[in-house]
């Protein structure tokens, strides 16, 4: 739909409390490379991954495990790293509980059979895939690929997305989804990040000086409709988008969805009439079991047929979905939405796989999720008179049905029981509720299984017990019977089970833009939210950018600007505790996200570079991995050394800013040691930034807005000893202490200013330069700023505040 980004669908497993489905296979060789093969059962999906473990901590395969969070991880038994390194096996065994750890021989890792395998199952052409390549380049995540099917093909099988055991299980050839990953094709987020940013889950739930519950990243952004839709989110805000191309097809989609009002409502209307389930469903047919046999007919089968009769009807109600949603987009203008509409609406498979179900479904069948009328529905789900024992099982279970509510009604008279009412749930049958206050003195004899439930109490008796026998033996029996009836259609419907891996893949990509993005840009006012721009290799600019969490519960959110570029590639960020360091740090970090996963931006205008990785130091939590830094890196310090004394503390935090401007990364670095000011002066590429803060009635007034150049507020640490009460004397030694050490600091500061005057000019002309080079304004304005720029470095003007 939107390039390989249309097959990242399965990503993210244990996404908002769904259960992971995931089953992993990992290996590794002597030269440092991991191969990561993960197998998705609820999408039916094949994620290979092959890189070079940068750390002897295995901090990518970590941050990779977290993002998957697997429910089962297959290694080999024996280390193959290199010397240092613990091994993939040890790492797992360490931070997995036993149950998660399968253990599969050598052998079973086969980079040979791998590749003949992903060959064979794909989805897509093996030429398209660019399997040749691959084979030799990503030898190691086929292995791994090679073992997490053959374990899935020996015990397990998913369903609802837990392992059961049922031997003879097998996968569709032609039908999963297979995406190679490569190296890290998406942002990589280490899992102390994703905790510190509060991406899945908040860290506090209350949020202080309000009664509002605060909520994550993840959390304001779930309004998906599907499953599916809802862990597409997750995974996209675990790994969010690298290629610009892909995210600038979404941005245009999402343009024509907040300028087509009739376009927006139209879709959200149109993906509600696809059931909630429908892509795991629609991925069940991908995986499938040996042929309706006597051994397969046993009563302990009946739940595998009662499911494939439901994913038949949901199946059914998903295509029945589709020529309303071809009505909608059908005038669509954005390459995304025409995409779908030529390879969903335009594609006549859709229609005669609706068409041939249509032959053996009845037309009136329709998904539930109320559990009788499901069930219901599918005891009736084939027409009449194509199979002579099932219409004699739906009879039996008809009248079953109206005895036990015959019976209901005549324990209504019977006890004067006039509220006396019979739920039915999967697992007791039908069931009797009665209000307390219907139950005169005690309970009659006649009433089994006594249990309260608040006012009313649940039971049961002798004679429904034994009318929910027959029942259930009837449902049994007719499901069965509707299984056998459905054999034919099923093996039609896997023939070009193809075409259903992208209907599930483009109704979680439209669940999440749709749902998840337009919707959220459409509650808030005019303009708070902005399409973000994307340069190659420019600065990074955010005019007036909010928090997009803390903004939705304080409605006087004052917003803050940011600019970096690679003549000016670290800021630094001054001011005294709760005056808004920590919220910035982490705003800047939440803005690039949504803009690489696609979406708007709480800004009035951003324009960005593309990130490759995070890397934070927020709150006490440290992070710290030897060359994982790159050029491309965002990086946010917050409050480094302030653990340690004052002395020490400087020292480490002048040494890392020093180190990170020579890896020259994007760096914001929030500190209130003041000390750190004089970088600047030695540094043409650091910047100096404040947040403004009054002293008023001996009380700090914050004002939470960014100001340029390092302002000091006057001694607030004396002032508010001198409010605790000690004495007078020890108060105004420390002030003439305090104000020896801060001329001295001043004159050395001027001194550095006088000897690197000229390398600042020279950063300051690059600086503009770097500006201009990504400016959107006319040639003549342009030409004017290059003469003033002349101008001002001619007469020494180029300076700024410290």
């Amino acid at each position: 739909m939107e390039g390989d980004a249309a097959g990242d669908a399965g990503g993210g497993g244990g996404g908002g409390g769904d259960r992971s489905s995931f089953v992993i296979g990992i290996i590794e060789n002597r030269a440092k490379e991991v191969g990561v093969a993960a197998f998705d059962l609820r999408s039916a999906s094949l994620h290979l991954s092959q890189y070079i473990e940068t750390s002897c901590s295995y901090h990518n395969t970590k941050t990779l495990l977290h993002f998957y969070d697997p429910m089962v991880i297959i290694v080999p038994p024996n280390k193959t790293a290199a010397d240092g390194m613990v091994g993939v096996s040890e790492l797992v065994g360490k931070h997995y509980p036993a149950n998660k750890k399968m253990t599969m021989a050598r052998g079973c890792f086969d980079d040979t059979k791998g590749a003949v395998m992903v060959k064979n199952l794909s989805a897509r052409d093996p030429s398209a895939l660019g399997l040749d390549t691959y084979c030799k380049q990503y030898y190691l995540c086929l292995a791994a690929a090679s073992a997490t099917v053959k374990w899935y093909a020996r015990a397990t099988h998913c369903d609802n997305t837990r392992p059961t055991t049922e031997k003879g299980l097998f996968i569709t050839n032609h039908s999963l989804s297979v995406t190679f990953n490569g190296s890290f094709d998406h942002m990589n987020i280490d899992s102390t990040s994703v905790q510190t940013l509060e991406i899945i889950d908040p860290l506090h739930t209350e949020l202080w000086g309000t009664s509002n519950k605060k909520k994550s990243l993840f959390q304001m952004l779930k309004t998906t409709k599907t499953t599916g839709g809802a862990r597409l989110l997750r995974a996209n805000l675990l790994q969010p988008l690298k290629d610009i191309q892909t995210i600038n097809t979404r941005l245009d989609c999402l343009d024509e969805l907040m300028s087509n009002e009739e376009l927006f409502f139209g879709l959200t209307q149109g993906l509600r009439k696809f059931p909630k389930e429908s892509d795991k469903v629609l991925c069940h047919f991908c995986f499938k079991s040996k042929k309706v046999t006597a051994e397969v007919l046993k009563p302990a089968n009946g739940r595998r047929s009662q499911m494939l009769i439901s994913d038949i009807i949901v199946l059914k109600t998903a295509l029945d979905a589709i020529p309303f949603f071809s009505k909608v987009l059908k005038g669509a203008k954005s390459f995304l939405l025409r995409n779908v509409y030529q390879t969903v609406c335009e594609n006549p498979k859709y229609a005669s796989m609706r068409k041939r179900i249509g032959d053996v479904i009845d037309e009136d069948v329709v998904h539930s999720r109320a559990p009788f009328v499901a069930c219901t529905q599918q005891c009736f789900a084939i027409k009449a008179g194509i199979d002579g024992l099932l219409d004699v099982a739906r009879r039996s279970f008809c009248d079953t049905s109206e005895a036990i509510h015959n019976l209901a009604n005549k324990y209504r008279e019977e006890y004067n029981m006039p509220n006396l009412k019979i739920p039915y749930n999967n697992r007791q049958g039908f069931y009797f509720i009665i209000p307390q206050r219907d139950i005169t003195d005690r309970l009659p004899n006649k009433f089994i299984q006594v249990v309260r439930h608040g006012k009313n109490v649940h039971c049961s008796s002798f004679e429904l017990a034994s009318l929910n026998v027959r029942n259930k033996s009837a449902a049994a029996e007719c499901f069965l019977r509707t299984e056998l009836c459905l054999e034919g259609l099923v093996d039609e419907i896997r023939e070009d089970i193809g075409m259903l891996t992208v209907l599930a893949e483009v109704l979680c990509l439209l669940d999440m833009i749709v749902n998840s993005f337009a919707h959220t840009i459409s509650t808030k006012p005019v303009d708070r939210y902005t399409r973000p721009e994307f340069t190659d290799d420019g600065p990074m600019a955010i005019n007036a950018g909010r928090h997009p969490i803390l903004e939705t519960v304080h409605t006087d959110f004052v917003p803050n600007n940011i600019f970096l570029s690679e003549a000016s590639n670290m800021v630094l960020v001054m001011g005294p505790n709760m005056s808004g360091k920590s919220t910035y740090l982490q705003q800047i970090c939440l803005i690039v996200i949504l803009a690489q996963i696609g979406c708007y931006v709480p800004a009035q205008f951003a324009s960005l570079r593309v990130v490759d990785r995070i890397f934070t130091r927020i709150g006490n939590g440290d992070n710290v991995e030897n060359n994982s830094s790159t050029r491309l890196s965002l990086i946010v310090v917050d409050e480094l050394g302030r653990a340690t004394s004052s002395s020490d503390g400087l020292a480490i935090a002048w040494s890392c800013c020093e180190y990170l401007l020579s890896v020259n990364a994007y760096t914001v670095f929030a500190t209130h040691m003041e000390g750190l000011s004089e970088l600047a002066t030695m540094y043409p590429n650091v910047k100096i930034l404040h947040f403004e803060v009054d002293l008023r009635n001996d009380r700090l007034d914050f004002k939470f807005r960014l100001k340029d150049g390092v302002r000091r507020v006057p001694h607030y640490g004396l002032l508010l000893a001198r409010v605790a009460g000690l004495p007078a004397s020890v108060v105004d030694t420390a002030a003439g202490i305090t104000s020896r050490i801060t001329e001295q600091e001043t004159t050395r500061m001027n001194a550095n200013c006088e000897e690197f005057r000229s390398l600042q000019m020279a950063y300051q002309v690059a600086h503009r330069l770097s500006c201009l080079k990504y400016s959107n304004q006319g040639e003549d304005y342009i030409r004017d700023a290059l003469r003033n720029l002349k101008e001002s470095y001619t007469a020494g003007r180029l300076t700024r505040e410290r």
